[in-house]
Order: structure tokens, then C-alpha cells, then sequence
């Protein structure tokens, strides 16, 4: 398995890191009723909750093209410096975009995710050029 597929692999533990605060908070926030409920009637989170819940589409946002572009990689054989440097980029980045997000700090949580998405544009690359 190449490098860029393992760290796809690896990233599934990033959904999951999501996938928990988010129910973490949801459960803290209103309650493990509302949470085990179908959630039919919309109630606030607390601001780190709502933080939690937002950072989490914002990672289902680009993980679906870092899956592509790992496979594809994988696929057509190509490993270059491009690729796994990007894949690397791409998973270190939205690991720290985490704790950002939570903390609600502006601008260098933005840089990260620039930086998240720079690793995705060097897999591109590395894959089409």
C-alpha cells in the first residue's frame, strides 16, 4: 500500500475525532434524550458545540476529494514527491485545524485549512502532471 492510501486509512481516525467531540458536545449541550432522539425540533448548541458541529462538515467538505485523489494515486501507480508530500500535508493540517476550530481562533485557523488545501492542489498535481 502506498504512502498516500495509508494516510487515507489514517484519516478515518480524523472522522472519527469529528464524529465524537461533535456527539460529545451535542450530548453535553441537550442531553443524551436529545441526542438518542431523531432530533426533529431544532435546539442551540452551546458556542463550542456549534464550533464542534461546524468543524466537522467543514472536514466532510474536502475529505471526499483527499479520498479520490489517495485512490486515484493508488490506482495509477503514481507516488511522487507531490503526492505524498500533499496526502502528508492534507492529514497534519486538518488535525491541527481541530483544536483551532474549538478555540474559535480566527485567521491562523483559516491558514491551516489554506494549508490543508494546498496539499490537496500538490496531490492533484503530482497525479495529472
Amino acid at each position: 500500500m502506498n504512502l498516500e492510501l495509508t494516510l487515507a486509512v489514517w484519516s478515518v481516525l480524523i472522522l472519527f475525532i469529528h464524529i465524537g467531540l461533535q456527539a460529545g458536545f451535542l450530548t453535553r449541550d441537550l442531553g443524551s434524550a436529545y441526542n438518542a432522539g431523531p432530533r426533529d425540533e431544532r435546539r442551540d448548541l452551546s458556542v463550542v458545540g456549534g464550533r464542534a458541529e461546524r468543524a466537522l462538515r467543514n472536514f466532510l467538505e474536502t475529505w471526499p476529494a483527499f479520498l479520490v485523489l489517495a485512490l486515484a494515486a493508488s490506482v495509477a501507480g503514481i507516488s511522487n514527491w507531490l503526492t505524498q508530500w500533499g496526502a502528508g500535508l492534507y492529514l497534519v493540517f486538518r488535525l491541527a485545524y481541530i483544536p483551532l476550530y474549538l478555540m474559535g481562533i480566527p485567521y491562523l485557523r483559516s491558514l491551516v485549512f489554506t494549508g490543508a488545501c494546498i496539499g490537496l492542489l500538490l496531490m492533484f498535481v503530482g497525479i495529472v502532471f
